[in-house]
C-alpha cells in the first residue's frame, strides 16, 4: 500500500536498486533516464566536498551520489515546483534529510543564491536541445527538461564557473552534436576540458551521448577515456553498464 505522506495520485515510487533507496516519480511528466545514471557513476566526489547539482529534477543525480560517495553534503537546484516537490519526499523518504536539500531557484541566478565558490563539485544534466530542435512536446515539463527553455548551455558554465572554487569539478552529460560549443565554451568560462567519454549505444553504432569533466582554472590537457558501449548486439546490457547499475 502506498505511504501518502510521500507518494501522490498519478505518482510511483522506483527502487534504484542501490542501499534501498526509491525515488518517487511522475510518469506523466520527466523521468530521470540512463544519462543519469552514467553521470552520476562518471563524476567523483571527496569526503570533505560540497556538490552541488544544477537543474535536479527529482532529485535523481544527489541521491545516487549520495549513495556512491561520501562527500560532505548534496545540493539539488531545482525551477519547476512540481519536480521541487517531488525531489523534496524522495530525500524525505530515503532519510536524506541531512545529506541532501533541495533548493527552489533558477539556475541563471545560482550564484546568487548560494554564492561565489560555494561548491568543490557541479554536476548537471542540461537540456540537450536549442530552441525548436526536435519535436515540441506539449507537455511543458517535458519541454522545459529536454530544451533550452528556462537555460541555456551559457547558463550553465557562467554560473558554474561563479560557483565553483578554484580547482572545482564540473561534470556533465550532453550530446556529442554540440560538443565543439561544449569545449569552446568550457574553456572561454575559465572551465578547462579535462576527461571526456563518448556513450555508443551499440558498439557499431555513432555516439549519443558525451561525459566531460571540467577543471576551474585548469591547464589545458585532456584525457579521452574509451567509449562506452550500453548494448551488446541481442539488446542486453554490457557488462560495464550492469556494473554501474549495480554499483559494483
Amino acid at each position: 500500500m502506498m505511504n501518502r505522506e510521500y507518494i501522490r495520485e498519478g505518482e510511483r515510487l522506483d527502487d534504484l536498486q542501490i542501499k534501498g533507496y526509491g525515488i518517487i516519480q511522475n510518469p506523466e511528466s520527466f523521468c530521470f533516464g540512463m544519462d543519469a545514471v552514467l553521470l552520476s557513476s562518471f563524476a567523483k566526489v571527496k569526503p570533505h566536498e560540497h556538490v552541488l547539482d544544477l537543474g535536479t529534477g527529482t532529485g535523481i543525480l544527489p541521491i545516487l551520489l549520495e549513495a556512491k560517495n561520501e562527500g560532505a553534503h548534496y545540493t539539488g537546484l531545482e525551477i519547476q515546483k512540481e519536480s521541487v516537490s517531488l525531489a523534496r519526499r524522495s530525500v524525505k523518504y530515503n532519510g536524506l534529510e541531512k545529506q541532501i536539500d533541495v533548493v527552489e531557484g533558477d539556475i541563471r541566478k545560482g550564484s546568487e543564491l548560494f554564492g561565489a565558490a560555494s561548491f568543490q563539485v557541479i554536476t548537471v544534466n542540461p537540456p540537450y536541445m536549442i530552441g525548436e530542435h526536435g519535436l515540441k512536446n506539449e507537455n511543458e515539463a517535458l519541454y522545459i527538461a529536454r530544451h533550452e527553455v528556462l537555460c541555456t548551455l551559457e547558463d550553465v558554465l557562467r554560473e558554474s564557473a561563479r560557483l565553483l572554487v578554484p580547482k572545482g569539478r564540473f561534470y556533465m552529460v550532453h550530446r556529442p552534436f554540440r560538443l565543439p560549443e561544449i569545449l569552446a565554451k568550457m574553456s572561454a568560462y575559465g572551465i578547462e576540458p579535462k576527461r571526456m567519454r563518448m556513450v555508443h549505444p551499440f558498439v557499431d553504432k555513432e555516439p549519443n551521448m558525451v561525459l566531460i569533466e571540467g577543471l576551474r582554472g585548469g591547464k589545458p590537457r585532456m584525457k579521452v577515456e574509451p567509449p562506452l558501449i550500453v548494448y551488446q548486439r541481442d539488446g542486453s546490457y554490457t557488462e560495464e553498464v550492469l556494473r554501474i547499475y549495480n554499483d559494483e
